[in-house]
């Protein structure tokens, strides 16, 4: 699979938090911590449900536009992509994320539309929709604002085991391989970015006392890579596992020197592992 595309489409790695019985917080009806603030079980299931009842409704409102009247789709295309946990990942982002601008003085601007982002995951005027652009708002915000980490083979290979997860990658990439997919200057100067921002939320985690509730497996850190004739993609990169330790890709060592070919702007998409990926990605 070639390297802007693979990278475009990324999507879905982890972070890990304390369980709330272990920070001396056991609130059933709470999701998760943030310091004092608390983020409940109810409002997190709340977001979820108006959004997979929005987007029930647009698929099913284009199926029969296109079969009839009468014809339904399967259970399964009704299910949006979207599940509590992501509700829960944007609550805390937001917190996260508005804690360490404040701190870092980094001015925001508005360039994600609710209304857009709405149309794009099939949930259009949902808090979901508001909640991901408020989030992708100030996610691009700290990517700017951070100054880079270094990348490490360690850090190449999360990345790429998150892709691999993801299904956006081929499974069987060597260390070459992954040193070239990530070798084009504007992919590596985002994932750098996200890799430091990576590490800022690890510092603000342990500042604010975040916990989650056992109920939820994880955090997530949502992330956006731009590529270049491609748009956006999403991903997300782990900063903590589950005993909150921190790992590799939180404390960046200097990086080898490397190198690989530009990945071409016009590059297409492919799944031969063995091809080679640099020859052508509030509170409740």
């Amino acid at each position: 699979m070639r390297a802007r595309r693979v990278i475009a489409a990324a999507s879905v790695a982890a972070l890990g938090v304390l369980s709330l019985a272990a920070c001396g917080k056991s609130a059933p009806g709470v999701a998760a911590y943030v310091g004092d603030t608390a983020y409940s079980v109810d409002r997190v299931d709340a977001i979820h449900a108006e959004a997979q009842a929005k987007y029930e409704t647009t698929v099913r409102t284009a199926f029969q536009q296109q079969n009839g009247p009468s014809a339904s789709p399967s259970p399964e295309t009704l299910q949006i992509g979207a599940t509590p946990q992501d509700m829960l990942n944007l609550l805390v982002g937001i917190d996260l994320a508005k804690r360490i601008i404040a701190e870092k003085k980094i001015p925001v601007q508005d360039q994600l539309k609710a209304e857009e982002l709405g149309e794009s995951f099939g949930a259009p005027g949902t808090e979901y929709a508001k909640l991901a652009a408020d989030w992708y708002d100030l996610f691009l915000s700290l990517q700017a604002g951070l100054p880079p980490a270094e990348l490490t083979d360690d850090m190449r290979a999360t990345v790429y085991d998150k892709l691999v997860e993801g299904k956006v990658a081929p499974p069987g990439w060597t260390v070459e391989q992954q040193r070239e997919a990530f070798a084009d200057p504007a992919i590596a100067q985002q994932v750098s970015a996200v890799v430091a921002l990576s590490a800022a939320f690890q510092e603000e985690v342990k500042r604010e006392d975040v916990s989650v509730n056992p109920r939820y497996s994880t955090l997530e850190i949502p992330a956006l890579l731009q590529v270049p004739n491609s748009g956006f993609g999403r991903y997300n990169l782990p900063y903590l596992d589950q005993d909150s330790t921190v790992t590799d890709i939180s404390t960046p060592d200097p990086a080898p020197s490397t190198g690989g070919p530009d990945a071409g702007p016009d590059a297409g998409p492919g799944t031969d592992p063995d091809a080679g990926p640099g020859t052508e990605g509030t509170a409740s």
